[in-house]
This record gives C-alpha cells, sequence and structure tokens, in this order.
C-alpha cells in the first residue's frame, strides 16, 4: 500500500492538467480578482464549466491593471461589439490620474475625461440597453473612483477643537480631480434615474453596501460633491422602495454619531434637505417609529454648537412634522424649550423663528398644552439684555395666527407676559424693544381692558410687596451691621 502511495506521489502532471494550471494561475493574477477560480476538487481532477463571456481570461475585468489609451467610438461600433467596448472602456476608467500636478499625466487625464463624457452620453441617449454585466462593471468603476479615503477637517490638521472653528468662515476644501469626479458623479446620476435600468436588476449592484458607503461620502468638505451626494441619494430612495427604512435609519444614525461622537457638521444641512423630502412622503396617521426618531434624532440636533449651518433644514423638517401630524406640536414646542440655549444670543434668534414657524401651523387645541411652559420661555426672551433676542421676540405679535391663539387663551398668557413688558417700559436700554413693548402692551389693553387693569393692579400690588421686602431686608442687614459693630467694642 505504502508503495502505491509513493507511486502516485511522484507522477508527472500531463501536458491538459499544466494547461488547467496556468489558467487559474492566470485568474489569481488579475488585477481585479472579483471571480474566484473554482478550487479542484479532492480526488484531483479538475473542475471544467462553458465561461461566460464575462468569466474569459480576454475580458477588460481580468485584465492587466487598466492603462489610458484611445478607444473606438461607441457609436462608431457595431451595436454587438459595443457591450465588450463599453465594458473595455467603464475598465480604463477605473485607472486614478494624479491631481497634485497639473504637468503630470496631461494626456491621460483628458482621454479619461473624454471617455467619462462619452459614456454619459450613452446611458443619457437611447442607442442602447445596458445589459446586467455591463452594469455590473460600471457600477465597479464608479465605486474604484467615488469610495476613497477622504482628506481630515481642518481642525484635525491643526489639532484645533471643533468648536473652536467658524465652518461659515473657512474656506471650503475643493477635491483636485473634481474633473473626473463630477463625471462620475453625472454616470451614476444617470444611471439611476434611466428608465430603461429595471430596479430589480440594479439591486444587485446599488445593494445596502453600496448605499452605506455612499452616506459615508457625506463627509466630504468639498460642498460640489455632497451636492451631487444629495441628488442622487434622493434619486435612490425615490427608484428603489426596498432601500428606503435602510437609507432612513442609517441617516438617524449619522445624527446620532454626530451628536454623541464626532460632533463634525459636514453634511448634516444635505442629508437634512433630503429627509425633509422624506418627511413630506409619510403618510397620516404617523407611524410610532418615525415619532420616535423625531423625538431622538431630530429635535436633539438643537442642542449643536453648529446649529447655525443647518438650521433652515432642521427648522424645515421640524415643521413638516408638526404639517403632517397637528398632535407632534407639543412634543415639538417642549422639545425646542428643552434645548433652548442659554448664553448664545445668535442661537436664541434663531430659536425664536423657528419657533414662530411652528406656532404657525399649530392647532388651538395643541396650544393649549404647552401655553404656560412657552411664554415663560418667551417672557424671558423679552427681558433679554441683548436687543436682537428680545427685538425677535416681540415680533411673535406681527403674526396674526399667534395672536389669535394667544387671544384665545389672553387669561393664561396676559399674566405672565405683563411684568416682562412692563420692565421693558420702564428699564430697557434699546428704543426699538421699548417701543415694540409699548404696541404689545397697547394690543392686550384692546383685546380685553378689564383683563389688562386687572393685570396692571396685581403688577403694581407685587411691586408694593417686593419693595417692602427689600425695606425689611436692609432693615435687618442694617442690625446685623449694628450687633456686630457692638460685639467688636
Amino acid at each position: 500500500m505504502l508503495n502505491k502511495i509513493m507511486k502516485l506521489g511522484g507522477k508527472k502532471f500531463s501536458k491538459s492538467d499544466q494547461d488547467n494550471t496556468s489558467g487559474v494561475n492566470t485568474v489569481v493574477r488579475s488585477s481585479r480578482p472579483t471571480t474566484a477560480a473554482a478550487p479542484p476538487s479532492s480526488t484531483g481532477e479538475s473542475q471544467s464549466a462553458a465561461p461566460s463571456p464575462s468569466q474569459t481570461p480576454n475580458h477588460p475585468m481580468f485584465t492587466a491593471p487598466p492603462s489610458l489609451e484611445v478607444l473606438p467610438l461607441l457609436k462608431d461600433v457595431s451595436s454587438s461589439d459595443r457591450p465588450l467596448l463599453f465594458m473595455k472602456k467603464a475598465h480604463m476608467c477605473s485607472c486614478q490620474c494624479d491631481f497634485s500636478d497639473s504637468l503630470i499625466m496631461p494626456r491621460e487625464k483628458e482621454i479619461k475625461r473624454q471617455t467619462l463624457l462619452e459614456l454619459v452620453d450613452f446611458l443619457h441617449s437611447s442607442s442602447g440597453k445596458v445589459n446586467e454585466t455591463m452594469q455590473s462593471e460600471l457600477i465597479r468603476m464608479v465605486s474604484a473612483n467615488m469610495f476613497r479615503c477622504l482628506p481630515p477637517a481642518h481642525y484635525e490638521n491643526t489639532g484645533a477643537p471643533p468648536e473652536g472653528n467658524d465652518p461659515e468662515e473657512e474656506e471650503p476644501y475643493l477635491e483636485p480631480w473634481w474633473p473626473h469626479l463630477q463625471l462620475v458623479y453625472e454616470l451614476l446620476l444617470r444611471y439611476v434615474v434611466s428608465s430603461e435600468i429595471e430596479p430589480k436588476t440594479a439591486k444587485k449592484f446599488i445593494n445596502h453596501t453600496f448605499v452605506s458607503r455612499l452616506l459615508d461620502l457625506f463627509d466630504s468638505e468639498d460642498p460640489r460633491e455632497r451636492e451631487y451626494l444629495k441628488t442622487v441619494l434622493h434619486r435612490i430612495y425615490g427608484k428603489f422602495i426596498f432601500h428606503r427604512p435602510f437609507i432612513r435609519c442609517s441617516i438617524y444614525n449619522i445624527f446620532y454619531k454626530y451628536l454623541y461622537e464626532t460632533e463634525r457638521c459636514v453634511g448634516i444641512g444635505e442629508l437634512l434637505e433630503i429627509l425633509g423630502s422624506v418627511i413630506n412622503g409619510f403618510t397620516v396617521p404617523m407611524r410610532e417609529e418615525h415619532v420616535l426618531y423625531l423625538v431622538k434624532a431630530i429635535l436633539p440636533l438643537h442642542k449643536s454648537k453648529g446649529i447655525s449651518i443647518f438650521h433652515q433644514q432642521l427648522s424645515y423638517c421640524v415643521v413638516q412634522f408638526v404639517e403632517k401630524d397637528y398632535k407632534l406640536a407639543d412634543t415639538v414646542i417642549r422639545g425646542l424649550l428643552k434645548y433652548w440655549p442659554l448664553t448664545n444670543c445668535n442661537k436664541e434668534v434663531l430659536f425664536l423663528g423657528e419657533l414662530e414657524e411652528v406656532l404657525d401651523v399649530t392647532e388651538p387645541s395643541e396650544f393649549q398644552h404647552c401655553v404656560v411652559p412657552l411664554f415663560r420661555q418667551i417672557g424671558k426672551c423679552l427681558n433679554s439684555a441683548n436687543f436682537q433676542v428680545a427685538e425677535r421676540a416681540l415680533f411673535l405679535w406681527n403674526n396674526e395666527h399667534i395672536v389669535g391663539l394667544i387671544a384665545e387663551n389672553k387669561d393664561v398668557i396676559f399674566p405672565i407676559i405683563f411684568e416682562a413688558l412692563e420692565r421693558n417700559m420702564k428699564g430697557h436700554w434699546n428704543q426699538a424693544v421699548h417701543g415694540l413693548s409699548e404696541n404689545v402692551r397697547r394690543m392686550f389693553m384692546e383685546m380685553d381692558n378689564e383683563l389688562f387693569e386687572e393685570c396692571e393692579k396685581r403688577h403694581l400690588e407685587n411691586e408694593a410687596k417686593a419693595c417692602e421686602l427689600l425695606e425689611q431686608r436692609e432693615m435687618t442687614w442694617k442690625r446685623l451691621e449694628e450687633a456686630a459693630s457692638l460685639a467688636a467694642n
């Protein structure tokens, strides 16, 4: 038995066996090993199968690393040769060009740019359909160009804390190889919106992994790239219904990461813009899942230090929730009060503007639930030493809908606001705030003169009590000082 095994071990390969082995090695050395070679069976016999056109060694995806060369135009070849030429061009565009110096590879850069333009035109025109193999190579090329390591933010290079930099004042970083990257994004956009591409086929390539990596690119410092990403992701959300829950969940996870980990707000505005369109399409009554994300992910964004960058989009999303379901008004208003800024006057002005938009779509029944804490906060804003905060709070009375809500609840609101208005009339340093406070006071008097006189009487009584307490306190301190001086003597 041992001799038999030794004889088998010393057996030489036949010519056919050598040919099969060299074929496997060719695939292993491929620059794009996306299709693994079939392993030999345990008995030493090679597995043979009829190769498909996309698995032959001559197919572009199995060639050496792509090199940029001039190829025939797609319109100049026959329809039977067009798919293979399309794949070859797509594979060729996977080659990366060095944009650190404009003098490096000028010919190759222009060849790639022209090729990408041709592919964009091909997808835009109706000259031919894109089969599954062509789609696979196209998305592979798009991934090779788009998915990359992003450069660190400015504060990550300098070591300065993120809150120490104002992103609105910094010049945006511009991607040096945008001339090619823009065409790649345009190619992906044409692919997604094309009516010739069936979602059932495209979902093999535009899968969760692809969408997840696409969302990671919202960290890009280049605003042009984020604008394209916003458009592409919105189109994917609209076309691929089965991706919608995943996209929503991934966006909320980015918000969580921003709030509790990185505090890097690049791309938050664009994601909120997408979310605004998504919320607009929610059905009524709203699902519990959406309300939960409003409370846990969207409203907490108000506590961000960089809210000024994306506040407009955030405010739109919040108002959309209230417009969709009026019962969420109380939840939203209490959420704003929870994250109301204490020392940041610019942020406070933003909150007052958003509060006006929310109150403008609030129903009277929901307004009653939060009227007391709401106008306590508005009263504090009226007495703010910062004239912009006080002025913005007084501008709420220019809104007819809000004035109507106040008139329906004047018995509760007048006593809360009256003292704040009187304080402004007597002691605020800004003349504009003084004039606006007088206008609001006059409006209250016209609404209900009896209630106004009652509030005024109560205010005078409170002032008299305050003066009496002040005198008592002064007398107590005077007696303590006299007792201390006697003890010292």
